[in-house]
């Protein structure tokens, strides 16, 4: 769900302490209502479960120098600035905007969990398919202090939620990923990062990035160690798992053999990445090598194509010119070349100087995707070609059909509705034609629902396939229930609702038995998605099976604790896995 944002009711202006968040839902709507200042009533979170917390560190914490005296007082004279310029920004009971209004972004099933070591010997109704032997991950964000003033979904901490399938035993564990961000807020018992979508915006937005590089300056912070959550994407590349957010370099993660999750640190394929990588990195079921794009929103050249061999050494870094930095959060592969989108929502720094959001509509700027063949090794063999009215936030898959290369992802109108607006956005499930003799397009949506974050067999990427699992996202943002369509009727073939008050997220598609090896059907495997129940407050993993008319349930795994909705997710096979013990090595 990394493109839904939580809309809803607009509440009351909050304005907190600085403090971690309650042990419960219950100790957590009292810390609310004494920290809203207006009279305006509060939206409450529903009390949904107390939850006692379970927080242990798994990983080693870095040697962190001590402050010198200068540094210890330039720290004291900067926080009070920061606190003078929170009271200023937000001293007034306006109130916020749905979409960055703590009360809103984190309501029910949004708001927060804390770390859970590893459970065991889980309950498990029905049968578990025998390919389930690994692990599922899911990320998504889990904002580690109670916000202060503006929050957006995305701008919480990540943390991921694993369970473990070994040998018909389950387990479950969510811990945070313990970014440079996460480690310097919780030594100092605060959030001070800037937060890239609520807080950088106008006036106060400028000022949080002059306090931020000014705690650099002194040598508070390490610049040098980024400011990213990675909060958003999962790939499990070359014997290593990457939690991944576009706002840094990609954050290594494990699972140990007792099933829990520890966090190695940033990764930087040995030296060769010096920037960040998109969310949405694809990997090329028949050749292992990973492609990805990274964006910069402060200078050119604001976009590079990636190549990395299945062994993780960089082939190609192609810079691509764009006339100025646009969001690109996904893009797709064929057998023979990458789909590079470039789209209305483009980044301009300079309009926080007049009071605005860096985050921009354009309006004027007629969306195109740009055609490169995969190993190009500069941009001039890169063919655009414009795709007037498409917003792709997610480009599921692509192919080649003759002359076209066919390219299929949700697209959402009104475009920046998860930046801007409180609007029930409309997601449709959309194919689009590049046609790269004519250099024109084509459009034709399919089905009929609000669909978003998808999954197949990913064995199918890059090539022609036939079903996509969709999540419904009705009543938007919530998911009620998982779609499988057909991309050549352009029909819903089959769809399993969760039931009443309860929502889940993205399928994850995990095949019965490997098609590289023996030719199987697209659709013989089975689908992951974490289901939530509001009214009694349990979550649980449910295992369908993805060919069934009616993606009829064959097992659910009972969850120890909550699980918060959240973004994207991968299973990774037992036999795929490394030696937790030497994947620092």
């Amino acid at each position: 769900m990394a493109c839904i944002a939580k809309v809803g009711p607009i509440s009351s202006r909050m304005r907190s302490a600085h403090s971690s968040f309650p042990d419960s839902l219950t100790e957590g709507a009292e810390r609310r209502t004494q920290a809203v200042t207006s009279g305006r009533p509060v939206v409450e979170f529903p009390k949904l479960v107390v939850e006692k917390s379970k927080h242990v560190s798994t990983t080693r914490q870095p040697k962190v120098k001590p402050l010198n005296f200068a540094q210890q007082l330039a720290d004291k004279v900067i926080e009070a600035v920061e606190k003078n310029l929170e009271n200023l920004h937000w001293g007034d009971n306006s109130p916020l905007p749905s979409t960055v209004d703590p009360h809103v972004q984190l309501e029910g099933n949004f708001f927060p969990v804390n770390e859970s070591p590893a459970s065991h010997d889980l309950e498990v109704e029905g049968t578990l398919p025998e390919c389930l032997h690994g692990v599922y991950v899911r990320n998504g964000p889990n904002p580690q202090f109670f916000p202060t003033g503006r929050h957006h979904l995305f701008d919480g901490d990540g943390m991921l939620h694993a369970v473990s399938f070994d040998e018909g035993k389950v387990s479950y564990a969510c811990r945070y990923t313990r970014t440079y961000r996460f480690m310097e807020e919780e030594r100092h018992g605060r959030a001070f990062f800037p937060k890239p979508i609520g807080e950088l915006h106008g006036y106060g937005g400028v000022a949080r990035l002059l306090v931020h590089w000014t705690r650099a300056l002194f040598g508070i912070l390490d610049a040098s160690q980024g400011m990213g959550m990675a909060n958003a994407g999962l790939v499990y590349f070359n014997g290593r798992l990457l939690a991944i957010s576009e706002d840094d370099l990609p954050v290594e993660v494990r699972i140990t053999k007792d099933h829990d999750i520890e966090t190695v640190g940033r990764y930087d394929f040995h030296g060769q990445l010096t920037h960040s990588m998109i969310a949405h990195p694809k990997i090329d079921p028949h050749t292992g090598e990973l492609f990805s794009l990274s964006y910069n929103v402060l200078s050119a050249p604001y976009l590079k194509y990636l190549i990395f061999s299945a062994d993780g050494q960089k082939q190609v870094e192609v810079p691509i010119t764009l006339p100025e930095a646009a969001m690109t959060h996904d893009f797709a592969i064929t057998e023979n070349f990458v789909v590079i989108p470039d789209q209305q929502i483009v980044f301009r720094l300079k309009e926080m100087l007049t009071g605005g959001s860096p985050v921009v509509l354009d309006p004027k700027k007629t969306p195109r995707f740009g055609v490169m063949p995969k190993y190009a090794t500069s941009e001039e063999e890169l063919q655009w070609i414009e795709v007037p009215d498409c917003f792709f936030f997610h480009l599921y898959n692509a192919w080649e059909d003759g002359d076209e290369v066919v390219v299929i992802g949700s697209s959402m109108t009104p475009a920046d509705i998860i930046f801007k607006t409180s609007e029930v956005p409309r997601a449709v499930l959309t194919e689009v034609r590049l046609n790269r003799v004519t250099g024109t397009s084509t459009k034709r949506e399919l089905a009929s629902l609000n669909l978003e974050v998808g999954k197949m067999n990913p064995e199918y990427v890059g090539v022609k396939t036939q079903f996509m699992y969709l999540a419904i996202v009705e009543p938007w943002p919530k998911v009620s229930g998982i779609a499988k369509v057909d991309l050549q009727s352009g029909q819903v073939v089959a769809r399993y609702n969760y039931g009443d008050n309860r929502f889940g997220g993205e399928p994850v598609f995990v095949p019965r038995t490997s098609s590289l090896v023996a030719p199987t059907a697209e659709d013989d495997g089975f689908l992951l998605a974490f289901c939530h129940d509001e009214k009694s407050g349990a979550s649980e993993l449910l295992v369908l099976d993805a060919a069934s008319p009616t993606l009829a349930p064959v097992a659910t795994v009972k969850l120890p604790s909550r699980v918060p909705y959240g973004f994207h997710g991968a299973f990774i096979p037992a036999s795929a896995l490394s030696d937790p013990l030497a994947a620092a090595a």
